[in-house]
């Protein structure tokens, strides 16, 4: 028996056999083409092609693993609709008379590379998506009509790494897991496999090689690891471990409808975050009881202009819509120097992840500010809507929202355009807001704790930077002395005070959560029923005496 260990993006053990899964490397040549109009033409008729196969994936997808998902394909439908993608590919077989392939091939390196240079986790997986779609485009354009291979029962997939439309492709019935060289906890694959139900592992220390192919295996989605050829000892074991993990599963599934209170009746909210829309199928599926943060600047990274108040409204309003009365807090736009957006405009910085961003924009270019609070207040009269204001460092720069906020509603009034109140909060993220959150508590409806930022400030770690994963330390006592300051100088005030940063998902501080008396916790849609459960084991009242 051998055993390899991995990164877990989903829990659960899986008995099968090892099935090598490798891609087929498009192998793209550089040919010249005297007919430009009729190599574009090839083009489109390739891109339509691969929107219908596209749309296909899309309808299997919906039927296999809910519409919040299946929605990944309509995204990728959208890139190749892309107008700025489209005239990339043009302007490349127009200016340098070559061949289709070779321009995509192009397009999709430039794009990809500029998802990836950005420092948000979200958006660098864009850069996987454009990839894929990229290929998918190539492999029409070269005759391949889509099919895959078939794959035994009981298969456990080992791959260098699964694009988002080859995991959906998977036949669950025969696929128990998947296991990739490569990968990131953030991909839309780890996001389906969750989906799914599959166990799987990436960045595992295990070779891509066709010696494992056919061999039995046991992937142990909770310690990382792959049993390579069990012995009958590890078999026993890790069956009692399933057996235990499936009775689990059970008990959480019945957590859905049930309160989030602890047993002493300290009454908690569980809300979920989210990027996009998209994304309330799976707050809905998790029982989130709201979205507490919702990131806005997907809007903005997602096109090639400005987007306008319309675009921004009908996001809003659907994720209000789709949400049926539970709260929805829209978070305005966090975008700047770290996450570069070409028609910004934006200079290049030293130092970007204290530079010109997030609020410090909206305040200096408020044309922007305006035009999406406008789109949120319209959309208020569609649910139960509060906005979040991100990087704050002072009461003065509280008070200018506060009156370019009445400004909009002003305007709003004067036109005859409907909205409702919205409480207003803030993001309590930089060390200064939390040393003066008695003050700030004054001016807003409610707080929610950024601790990423809140961790990378305080200890002086850039949160980037691998040679220092070691010391940045979000269970630092700095960091927890400064939640209970900002927790119980946010109820001297009578206001609430909640987290959305990723250490609201950390189960092992949940119950120094409740003691601190935090009022919200919102966390990755997978997340929320085991923190419901961890909520409703826990006796506030017995940890404080």
């Amino acid at each position: 028996m051998k055993v390899f260990k991995g990164t877990a993006v989903f829990g659960g053990i899986a008995f099968g056999t090892i099935f090598i899964y490798e891609k087929k490397e498009q192998q793209i040549k550089r040919k010249r083409v005297d007919d430009i109009e009729g190599e574009i033409k090839r083009f489109e008729t390739g891109k339509a092609e691969t929107i219908h196969q596209l749309q296909q994936l899309y309808e299997k997808a919906l039927k296999e693993v809910g519409e919040a998902n299946a929605q990944i394909f309509e995204v990728h439908q959208m890139m190749l609709d892309d107008l700025d993608y489209i005239e990339s590919v043009q302007n490349i077989i127009r200016t340098q008379s070559i061949n289709a392939e070779y321009a995509v091939g192009q397009t999709a390196e430039n794009f990809a590379n500029m998802f990836a240079s950005m420092d948000d986790a979200y958006m660098k997986e864009r850069a996987a998506d454009v990839r894929d779609v990229s290929e998918r485009l190539l492999g029409v354009l070269g005759g391949n009509n889509g099919s895959k291979d078939s794959m035994p029962d009981n298969t456990i997939i080992l791959a260098d790494d699964l694009a988002p439309s080859e995991t959906v492709q998977l036949d669950k019935n025969r696929v128990k897991s998947f296991i990739t060289v490569h990968g990131s906890t953030n991909s839309h694959t780890a996001i389906l496999a969750r989906t799914m139900n599959i166990p799987a592992l990436i960045n595992i220390d295990m070779e891509l090689s066709y010696e494992y192919n056919g061999k039995e295996a046991i992937v142990d989605g909770y310690s990382g690891s792959i049993y390579l050829e069990p012995d009958e000892a590890t078999k026993t074991e890790l069956r009692k471990k399933y057996e235990a993990d499936q009775e689990k599963k059970q008990l959480l599934h019945q957590l859905k409808g049930q309160e989030s209170i602890t047993k002493d009746g300290q009454k908690i909210h569980l809300y979920c975050n989210i990027g996009s829309p998209s994304d309330v199928g799976k707050v809905l599926a998790n029982d989130g009881e709201g979205v507490g943060l919702f990131r806005s600047e997907f809007l903005y990274l997602e096109t090639s202009d400005f987007p306008t108040e319309e675009q921004q409204f009908t996001a809003y309003k659907t994720v209000a819509e789709n949400m049926h009365g539970k709260k929805v807090i829209i978070r305005t736009l966090d975008i700047g120097a770290d996450k570069q957006i070409d028609y910004f405009n934006l200079e290049k910085e030293e130092n970007p992840a204290m530079g010109y961003r997030a609020i410090r924009i909206c305040l200096d270019q408020t044309d922007i500010f305006r035009t999406q609070l406008r789109a949120i207040y319209r959309a208020s009269m569609y649910g139960n809507v509060s906005i979040m204001f991100p990087m704050i460092i002072s009461v003065e720069e509280v008070k200018k929202i506060k009156e370019i906020v009445r400004d909009v509603q002003n305007e709003l009034e004067e036109q005859s355009i409907p909205y409702k109140q919205c409480e207003l909060g803030i993001m309590i993220e930089t060390p200064a807001a939390a040393v003066i959150s008695d003050l700030l508590a004054k001016e807003v409806d409610f707080f929610s704790i950024g601790t990423n930022d809140l961790t990378q400030y305080t200890l002086a770690v850039d949160r980037q930077n691998p040679k220092l994963d070691h010391i940045y330390d979000p269970h630092h006592e700095a960091i927890l002395r400064l939640l209970r300051m900002i927790a119980d100088n946010a109820h001297k005030e009578g206001i609430w005070c909640g987290i959305c940063g990723e250490l609201g998902a950390d189960l092992t501080l949940t119950e120094e959560f409740l003691k601190m008396g935090m009022d919200e916790l919102s966390v990755s849609a997978p997340m929320l029923l085991p923190l419901r459960k961890k909520v409703r084991e826990t006796d506030v009242s017995a940890l404080r005496s």
